[in-house]
């Protein structure tokens, strides 16, 4: 009996002693969803849809764009060259190249200026003076001008922009233009008709060798909000950007064949309303169902030509950096949906559990966090 004691005595003690199991690791997390992007205006997998079942361009702008009319608009826009970010115009010297100053009638024939000239550039002195230089080969800058005020290359076809990224080419005007009063601080800026513009924009926002009704779909709608950010522009040196902050534009380099056939047969259109272009905003996919925008022509609907789906496994590790004040990551939960779409709407906000405590974000926080394409979402079940 005492024995039988003592060994029961042992075994409760040394289970005492010994450590609790490790809790189970949490799985990574299985999201499946709808959509690319922000799902306002014009859907362009919707629209490829749309012209594969014999919709035409005029029908599929009026349906996602509902209460606006085609109107037309020409001239020229002012584009900001973002990747030119060293203070300097730089170009690739050329016959028949001039540089003018802006705003004057003085210009200068670069190669008479110097035939030798294998680069040409503008930048601002200290002064806020426009300075003009040459580069023979790979030896240093000659100053060939210097005045008052901006400048800018132009000449038939088109320039060589040489940037800190690379060489791009663009048709129209590439200034040096003042950020400020001072004129010291300097942006590439390139001045463009509206119609080659687009030639830069439609093949790099959606693949030209879509759909030609799909392609012309995208033109007008990029036409349209080029025309609309003209009348609210960005900056006083310039009125769009050339990034997916407004519409990406890769000058005359990113020019496609099939791209320009759409431009030319929706040459100049743009869709009006109260006679003005509209907000023409567009994304990639709204996943069966748009996002209201800031204008009655920008309603919440459902579209079914737009079935894009996705899917992701995140990490736990991935989902620990993004949420690094919950602890260990325990698993997620949907606070709320706009009740629009498929899985009961877009999350509106998210709750994400860890063992130190949890913490409640947007819809859209919890998209950008975890690099997903949009927040019409849900995890697997």
């Amino acid at each position: 009996m005492g024995t039988r004691t003592l060994a029961l005595t042992v075994t409760l003690t040394l289970g005492l002693l010994a450590p609790a199991a490790p809790a189970a690791a949490a799985d990574p997390l299985e999201l499946e969803g709808r959509g690319f992007g922000h799902g306002i205006g014009l859907s362009q997998h919707g629209a490829q849809r749309a012209a594969g079942q014999g919709v035409g361009w005029k029908e599929i702008v009026r349906t996602y764009y509902p209460g606006a009319r085609l109107g037309k608009v020409g001239g020229a826009v002012d584009v900001l060259v973002s990747a030119d970010d060293d203070g300097d115009t730089r170009v690739l010297a050329r016959s028949g190249l001039t540089l003018t100053k802006v705003g004057t009638t003085k210009r200068w024939s670069l190669q008479r200026l110097d035939r030798r000239a294998k680069q040409w550039r503008v930048r601002a002195d200290d002064r806020g003076r426009s300075v003009l230089q040459a580069r023979r080969g790979g030896g240093g800058w000659r100053t060939s001008k210097r005045f008052g005020g901006d400048a800018e290359f132009s000449g038939t076809g088109p320039i060589t922009l040489v940037t800190p990224e690379g060489r791009t080419d663009y048709r129209g005007r590439l200034r040096s233009a003042s950020a400020d009063d001072s004129g010291t601080d300097r942006d590439t800026v390139n001045r463009v008709s509206l119609e080659d513009y687009l030639r830069g924009v439609v093949p790099q926002e959606v693949p030209a060798l879509w759909d030609p009704d799909a392609v012309r779909a995208q033109a007008v709608a990029a036409r349209t909000y080029a025309a609309f950010e003209r009348g609210e522009p960005l900056a006083s040196h310039y009125e769009i950007c050339d990034t997916d902050r407004c519409q990406v534009y890769g000058g005359a380099s990113a020019e496609h064949p099939a791209s320009d056939d759409a431009i030319r047969a929706t040459r100049k259109k743009v869709l009006v309303k109260g006679g003005e272009p509209i907000f023409a905003q567009f994304s990639a996919s709204n996943g069966g169902y748009s996002v209201a925008g800031p204008f009655d022509y920008l309603p919440a609907r459902e579209d079914p030509w737009d079935p894009f789906t996705w899917s992701r496994r995140i990490s736990v590790s991935d989902l620990e950096t993004a949420f690094d004040t919950v602890g260990d990551y325990e698993g997620i939960e949907v606070v709320e949906r706009d009740g629009r779409g498929a899985f009961g709407g877009r999350v509106v906000r998210v709750t994400v559990t860890g063992s130190e405590g949890s913490s409640t974000v947007s819809g859209d926080t919890f998209r950008i966090r975890l690099g997903l394409p949009s927040t019409l979402l849900r995890e697997v079940p």
